[in-house]
């Protein structure tokens, strides 16, 4: 029995014995072959993120860039923009709906973390200038558990984007400035000016508006307001063209009759000198005064001037503003047929009803020149921001970009 068994077992080589190499083989090619189908699986979502953070890096640059050229941004104001946008476009598409909000919020704060945004700028407001802007920036894609199976938790996607905007040069332009100075313009506004203790203010009676002394509350009258807004206005240009070499201006007011006007002018100071100066009296009749800016604006002598300073055609532009409405209705046809004519010459007219009646209204909305021409002001600090964003409008004409 023995001589058996030991015969059996002499048979059999156990090191030559082949059976047991498969499971071995496949316990050690199972983390390979599961590592493999995960890189696989991730190799997708890595090629895709760095499509979608490219494509945001692009549109951070370019929207930084322009803006530069087109609004004035600061090289700080339009690196934030920059960041913002960027880390706004990624988190969005990070969040595909399956994270929380701090989840989300972790992703913005480590993409802003990441990006790398440098600015320059070269030339001259005048002259033109040119603007840089380069994003950099990366994030770093979890892999999944089979490809943490091979040792790699992570694999980071780097890109690269560059923008250029410029401002070729500075477009020239001619501004007119057509203001009700009636009396109606010496009343208040419903903005208390804490600067006074004692003023003369406008009260309700059985006449309408009346004039007494105050000693509090006292308020802002309409002519001061305007006198404000106009200032708004000039800084604005000044910002724009400080070599004072491509802004003309001028300005005339109105009750009844026109009054002598400040003539078209290089830069902004003569006419608001003008404006600071202007009294509050009399009923109202803007035919003569439009009509007077228009031509001024047409006159062969006024395309000379820029001409001989900086070579240009300028754009031209008219700012029509009342309080009120015509004490006849035939200042208000005579009027109407001016801003006809001025636009047909080419001329932008914005208008400026500031707390007016409706017929003010009326005549006001024909005369613009279209959508963002038209500003109701319902109080002083509307009529401050009308003057204002006509400033920046026209301060955006002058800018030429090349992207």
């Amino acid at each position: 029995m023995i001589g058996k068994l030991t015969a059996r077992f002499s048979g059999l080589n156990i090191l030559s014995d082949r059976r047991g190499n498969f499971g071995l083989m496949g316990a050690i090619l199972l983390p390979i072959t599961l590592g493999v189908g995960g890189f696989a699986m991730d190799l997708t979502n890595v090629v895709q993120m760095k499509s979608e953070l490219q494509g945001a890096a692009d549109s951070a640059a370019l929207a930084a860039a322009s803006s530069m050229a087109a609004k004035g941004t600061s090289e700080s104001d339009a690196i934030a923009m920059a960041r913002i946008f960027l880390t706004s476009q990624v988190a969005n598409y990070l969040s595909n709906g399956m994270k929380t909000e701090q989840q989300m919020g972790e992703d913005r704060t480590n993409l802003g973390n990441a990006a790398n945004i440098g600015v320059t700028t070269s030339g001259s407001a005048t002259s033109g200038q040119t603007f840089n802007v380069t994003v950099k920036t990366y994030y770093d894609v979890p892999l999944n558990p089979l490809t943490q199976f091979i040792g790699y938790r992570t694999m980071r996607v780097a890109v690269t984007s560059t923008s250029q905007s410029a401002t070729e040069s500075k477009n020239a332009i001619s501004m007119y400035l057509v203001l009700d100075r009636s009396g109606s313009m010496a009343w208040k506004t419903d903005t208390v000016d804490g600067s006074k203790s004692s003023c003369v203010n406008w009260t309700e009676d059985n006449w309408g508006k009346k004039n007494v002394d105050a000693t509090s509350p006292c308020y802002v009258s309409k002519i001061n307001s305007l006198k404000i807004a106009v200032n708004s206005l000039v800084s604005t240009l000044k910002t724009a063209d400080p070599d004072t070499k491509y802004v003309r201006t001028g300005a005339v007011s109105y009750n009844a009759n026109m009054y002598t006007p400040s003539a078209l002018a290089w830069g902004e100071t003569a006419m608001n000198n003008y404006v600071d100066a202007l009294v509050a009296d009399g009923g109202t009749d803007s035919s003569a005064a439009f009509d007077k800016a228009h031509k001024s604006l047409i006159d062969t002598a006024e395309n000379a001037a820029h001409k001989t300073k900086n070579g240009q055609v300028p754009s031209k532009f008219i700012v029509l503003m009342t309080d009120g409405e015509n004490s006849s209705t035939s200042a208000d046809t005579k009027t109407r047929t001016s801003c006809t004519n001025a636009k047909a010459a080419g001329i932008k007219i914005y208008t400026v009803a500031f707390m007016a009646p409706a017929r003010g209204k009326t005549l006001l909305d024909f005369c613009s020149s279209g959508d963002g021409y038209y500003i109701a002001a319902e109080d002083a600090a509307e009529l401050v921001a009308a003057f204002k964003y006509i400033g920046e409008k026209a301060s955006q004409s002058m800018t030429r970009l090349t992207n």
